[in-house]
């Protein structure tokens, strides 16, 4: 490691300003970054801390929504949100071991925007808002790219706002040695259709799958998505599974998601 330094701000106020100085960094849990600054991948000079900020630090529910502030625990998430949005708390209960789930935060999560990241499935499906210290940002909008989000520099996420679907899964094919998701799909159904979110097989990191959300919203059955092609074009090709495997797994794990909603 190397010599930097360090903010341990108690408001969000006190944290944007923070984030103005040359060369800072927000820090949730530290689950992604400071492993990066160890390797020199990353080298901030001044770390803020969100983890003392209570008003980011929250779960509740407001008009068929489900509001989690973005320094929330995964085990915070997993434990609060299972009796309104079980998917989602399946979701959060498998991210990681017990050490990752009660360090680890969604907001640090959705701003690293990891390629094989749970969360980032679960915000695209919902169609969730991602509330930040200085706008709202809809889910189709956030995710831009591998490791890439629509967060300008210093910008905080506060809040996500989930809209509760109807019915929801997650199914995760997970590399074993990270828990990761080798490849992972949330399928959620509401009144306007039905939305798949995919992540961990494509270049492109998250991404919806159009063409099984059409087909799944004319008939919620595994069986309609029976004879649609998944490309390989663009998909992660790695030690762990072929660009052929992901495509294979996607459709796989979207017709046992369908199948566990219900």
């Amino acid at each position: 490691m190397y010599d930097f330094e360090f903010d341990r701000p108690r408001t969000i106020a006190e944290a944007v300003d923070a984030l103005r100085q040359e060369d800072a960094q927000a820090l949730g849990g530290g689950q992604t970054l400071i492993p990066t600054m160890k390797q020199r991948l990353a080298m901030p000079s001044r770390l803020v801390s969100v983890r003392e900020i209570a008003e980011m630090r929250f779960v509740r529910p407001a008009d068929g929504m489900i509001c989690i502030g973005g320094a929330t625990a995964h085990a915070t998430v997993a434990a609060e949100v299972a009796a309104v949005f079980p998917a989602l708390a399946a979701l959060a209960g498998q991210i990681g071991d017990p050490a990752v789930r009660n360090r680890g935060t969604i907001g640090g999560s959705l701003a690293n925007n990891d390629p094989s990241a749970c969360y980032p499935a679960a915000v695209l499906a919902s169609d969730a808002i991602i509330a930040t210290d200085r706008r709202e940002i809809a889910a189709d909008d956030y995710f831009q790219g591998m490791f890439t989000t629509a967060l300008d520099e210093g910008e905080l996420i506060t809040e996500i706002r989930f809209p509760v679907p109807e019915r929801a899964n997650y199914q995760k094919f997970e590399q074993p040695a990270s828990r990761f998701a080798l490849v992972g799909v949330f399928v959620a159904q509401r009144a306007g259709g039905v939305r798949v979110a995919v992540t961990g097989a494509s270049d492109d990191g998250v991404y919806r799958w159009v063409e099984a959300e059409e087909a799944l919203t004319q008939r919620f059955h595994g069986d309609a998505i029976k004879g649609i092609t998944v490309p390989e074009d663009g998909m992660i090709s790695d030690l762990h599974g072929s660009a052929a495997y992901r495509a294979h797994l996607v459709a796989v794990l979207t017709a046992q998601a369908v199948a566990a909603a219900g």
